[in-house]
């Protein structure tokens, strides 16, 4: 026995980098991601939570040292907030229908092309992203505006026999913020066609299979993981959309981060408005997890796209 304990004792003293130590190294390694998730994303949101759980104050965020629940209940009492709550997602909803279906086969289409084709397809859809959103969504308005060059091009047309208000008006936020997304779902749906082989869609074919069912029952599967990433993405950005709402919308068209910023910095109630922040974190992040199980169970693998 002296012996194997002996040899177990100059093996132990010989593997320094043993079990133990490599789940220290592994621990050292995810510090700085801990730490940073803690810093940058756990932090603020606490904060967030204490604000909105403390009486309103004139003299700062909150009054400091009390608790109060009544900020929550001013919210989801509100006629007014309710109704901003379900334009948000209203908007959310429209525009990831509109978003995820272009951006499947633009996708598509930068999948099967070749060449400079490709290089121009995926150029043309890289490009918004280098543009200062706020740039990019006001250049929309003298396009959609009744005076604008979408209107005339109608009327030239015979297509409409008056100028319609696209903007600022509910379309005019649609097409703005489906501009505005566009690029995330085509590029999460593509880096998961790229991945795809070809001859699994050419083999679907030769067994009798046409284009669109070969599509439907072959591509559209294989790719439901970035069309679940692109998806939740979309909804997320549109659902607390700000940018599009804010300067080709009406005055009725305002979502809840749009509410949030009137509440803190017009009314200088930091208590409802995070209240309102907060319920509104918590009802996306319950959406997203719905999207991802539905579109889990239909095409399955969404965990490795995500």
């Amino acid at each position: 026995m002296s012996a194997v304990d002996g040899l177990a004792g100059r093996v132990r003293a010989a593997a320094p980098f043993g079990t133990d130590a490599g789940v220290d190294r592994s621990l050292l390694l995810l510090f700085p991601l801990i730490a940073y998730e803690l810093l940058f994303f756990v932090a603020p949101f606490l904060i967030l939570l204490r604000i909105s759980l403390a009486e309103p104050s004139t003299a700062g965020a909150y009054a400091s040292g009390t608790w109060s629940i009544q900020p929550y209940v001013d919210v989801l009492t509100s006629e007014f907030f309710l109704g901003v709550i379900a334009y948000s997602f209203k908007l959310g909803v429209i525009s990831t229908v509109i978003t995820v279906a272009l951006g499947t086969f633009y996708a598509y289409a930068i999948w099967r092309a070749s060449g400079l084709y490709k290089s121009l397809l995926l150029f043309s859809i890289v490009l918004p992203l280098l543009t200062t959103l706020v740039i990019k969504t006001y250049a929309w308005l003298p396009l959609l505006a009744p005076t604008g060059t979408v209107n005339d091009l109608l009327l030239a047309a015979n297509v409409l026999s008056s100028p319609v208000q696209f903007a600022p008006n509910t379309p005019g936020v649609v097409l703005g913020e489906v501009y505005i997304v566009l690029p995330y779902a085509v590029l999460a749906i593509y880096s998961v066609l790229s991945t795809m082989d070809w001859t699994v869609v050419e083999a679907a074919r030769d067994l009798g299979a046409s284009r669109p069912r070969s599509f439907a029952e072959v591509v559209l599967p294989q790719a439901i993981p970035g069309i679940a990433v692109g998806t939740v993405v979309t909804f997320a950005w549109s659902v607390g959309a700000y940018a599009a709402p804010a300067l080709l919308g009406a005055g009725s068209d305002r979502t809840f981060a749009i509410e949030v910023e009137s509440q803190m910095l017009s009314n200088f109630n930091w208590s409802v408005g995070t209240a309102f922040a907060v319920i509104m974190l918590v009802l996306m992040f319950v959406s997203s997890l719905a999207l991802f199980n539905l579109l889990n169970r239909w095409g399955g693998e969404v965990e490795y796209g995500a």
